[in-house]
């Protein structure tokens, strides 16, 4: 399996290739662009309908958090469905989550010591000014990531494997990560990288993100997805917070399963087995959520009050409202 290294290596069609599909329009003017791909993926897992390339390698990034949870449960973790949604997140950092990371741990007979996430201060911006003003230093448990890397520690317990390395792609953890986004994506990894929590990162197609994302939302009852889908639809805010756009759509539309992703990548599951997936080339953060309502709606999926805060993306001139960033040709 090739692993990434510092030299070049070719750009993705799923860059390359995509079209425009979101404006940035600032006092009728249109100021900038966005070039984006799109896939939807029926629910034997073909492709319905694309826009740009759905075939080139991504990082799915936190996208991937439900994947590699579904791993970590075939791996024999067995946890509250409330603290499964966490494993799952990209959480905001509120004191719930915090809780529920510290539960996870507890629960392993370990400790925040355990965590080999990168430190960091709370996700949301409210707790990160808070967490600023208490004078509180960058921690572990605070990063976004740390319900998954609590997770991944416990995964170790269970198994009798080795906690200091477990961030190590040939690491037993790693490697029932990787056979399970194989697996439930139909596509083969073809780089591995290091996310930006530490863990190691796989670079598959964005085609095999949607798949992965349509057969975890319909998976059948007693499977590892299954109990993914169910504690995300559960308890959506432990997914992302109590603030965020991704939370208000899981909770307006039943049994989706989505997730967003750093450098503007986004995936949604639907219970029917359809996937959705959104790569932003140049990945602002923007962009993305506008496009991921667009597509939905194509699709039928309706959900007024999780769209207008997936679209709430404001261009703004002297603190005022002068524009909007806004879908095109979908």
């Amino acid at each position: 399996m090739p692993v990434s290294t510092l030299e070049p290596l070719p750009v993705s069609p799923a860059l390359s290739e995509a079209p425009v599909l979101v404006h940035v329009v600032r006092s009728g003017v249109v100021e900038s662009v966005h070039r984006v791909s799109v896939v939807v993926t029926g629910p034997d897992g073909e492709v319905e309908w694309q826009l740009g390339d759905a075939s080139g390698p991504v990082f799915a990034r936190s996208s991937n958090k439900p994947v590699q949870a579904a791993a970590m449960v075939r791996a024999g973790l067995d946890l509250p469905p409330r603290q499964l949604a966490l494993a799952c997140a990209s959480h905001s950092g509120e004191p719930f989550h915090l809780e529920a990371a510290q539960q996870i741990l507890a629960g392993a007979g370990l400790t925040q010591d355990d965590l080999r996430n990168t430190p960091d201060r709370p996700y949301d911006e409210q707790e990160r000014e808070a967490w600023i003003r208490d004078g509180r230093p960058a921690s572990s448990l605070a990063q976004n990531c740390s319900g998954k890397h609590a997770a991944m520690v416990a995964t170790c317990v269970v198994n009798g494997w080795d906690l200091a390395s477990y961030l190590d792609p040939e690491h037993p953890l790693q490697q029932g990560v990787l056979a399970t986004i194989e697996d439930l994506s139909g596509t083969t990894v073809s780089a591995i990288a290091v996310d930006g929590c530490g863990a190691p990162l796989q670079a598959y197609p964005l085609v095999g993100l949607a798949r992965a994302f349509g057969r975890t939302a319909s998976a059948a009852d007693g499977t590892a997805e299954r109990r993914v889908a169910d504690a995300i639809s559960a308890f959506p805010e432990m997914l992302g917070g109590t603030r965020r756009a991704v939370t208000a759509l899981i909770r307006e539309v039943p049994g989706l399963v989505a997730k967003d992703g750093a450098e503007s990548v986004y995936a949604v599951g639907l219970p029917d087995g359809r996937g959705v997936a959104v790569k932003v080339a140049d990945g602002f953060h923007r962009a993305a959520p506008v496009v991921v309502a667009a597509v939905l709606r194509r699709i039928g999926v309706e959900a007024p009050t999780a769209f207008a805060q997936l679209e709430h993306a404001p261009v703004l001139g002297h603190g005022e409202p002068v524009g909007a960033v806004v879908a095109v040709g979908l």
